[in-house]
């Protein structure tokens, strides 16, 4: 009787505690997600409790539509941007934070402190602060130093120096996230491994750095490489907050997310259409996250 009891109260203590959990994931993440794959199967404009079921045809209309092609093609070049460019850098900073031997716990808050911020109020500081198409931003202040002159970041396209603007923000916010990612994986490393290249002759630098502890992180780096990719698939606040003004949108740069807002929330809010490409959407981050696992080997017993 007792022990029926105890196993009783783990279970509703269990309750207690997971159920709000997952009541909220499941009315704010899963119910949303089936009703999205609904409506996409449905004419869904202005309303979303649609009656005419049009099937497969919003897919077929999403995917022949340009806008929606050309805006994944944006991703692709975030993508080539941002994914290596936060890779070095957070692994250069924790490498270098991991080496101080004073204030190290200084250091890690201070490069992790941006990732607190709001993606909204950074991208405003991006775009009113730093990169200001006037001659007043910090930015061309800079440019004013040297003799060049004023460069209107968000809007200039040959060449296009809004890329520059959307992938330093990016990089500013998320660098210190994954940084203290790779510090704990440097931390697990065995010092024993640096010792023994000591005594077989390794040179300290970049000979140690690639045969102890890039291989030493390996799956530190795959984590983070597919965080990275998956972050990139839903960039949003950034391009919006940065590009956007009292004239709407430009034609250039959108990515998937940005293109998806306008269709379903812009004049027609075709709520169908944006929710068959919201679905593509996460169909194309399934396959590139599983096609990254197995290309990286996940899930494999090791031998």
């Amino acid at each position: 009787m007792r022990a029926g009891r105890r196993v009783r109260n783990r279970t509703l203590w269990f309750w207690i505690f997971v159920g709000p959990f997952v009541l909220g994931l499941a009315l704010f993440t899963y119910v949303p997600l089936l009703w999205s794959v609904g409506l996409s199967l449905f004419d869904a404009r202005n309303t979303v409790t649609p009656t005419h079921f049009v099937g497969f045809d919003n897919y077929t209309a999403m995917l022949s539509d340009d806008a929606f092609v050309d805006s994944l093609r944006t991703f692709l070049v975030f993508t080539a941007f941002i994914v290596p460019a936060t890779y070095v850098l957070s692994l250069a900073l924790a490498l270098m934070v991991n080496r101080v031997r004073r204030a190290q716990a200084f250091f890690r808050s201070v490069f992790f402190l941006p990732a607190a911020c709001s993606y909204v109020v950074a991208a405003l500081i991006w775009k009113m602060s730093v990169f200001n198409g006037v001659r007043f931003g910090l930015a061309n202040a800079v440019l004013g130093w040297f003799g060049g002159d004023p460069v209107a970041w968000l809007s200039t396209t040959d060449p296009p120096w809004y890329w520059l603007v959307i992938v330093t923000v990016r990089l500013w916010l998320q660098t210190g996230f994954y940084m203290i990612l790779f510090l704990a994986g440097l931390q697990r490393i065995d010092r024993g491994l640096y010792e023994a290249a000591e005594v077989d002759g390794a040179r300290p630098g970049w000979q140690v750095l690639r045969h102890i502890t890039l291989p030493q992180l390996g799956a530190t780096s795959i984590a983070v490489v597919l965080l990275l990719v998956i972050n990139a698939f839903q960039a949003f606040d950034e391009f919006y907050n940065l590009l956007s003004d009292a004239r709407g949108y430009p034609p250039y740069a959108r990515p998937p997310l940005v293109y998806l807002y306008y269709v379903a929330l812009g004049q027609g809010q075709n709520l169908g259409l944006g929710s068959a490409g919201a679905v593509i959407l996460a169909l194309v981050i399934v396959v590139v996250t599983v096609g990254q696992a197995r290309w990286f080997g996940l899930g494999k017993k090791e031998e």
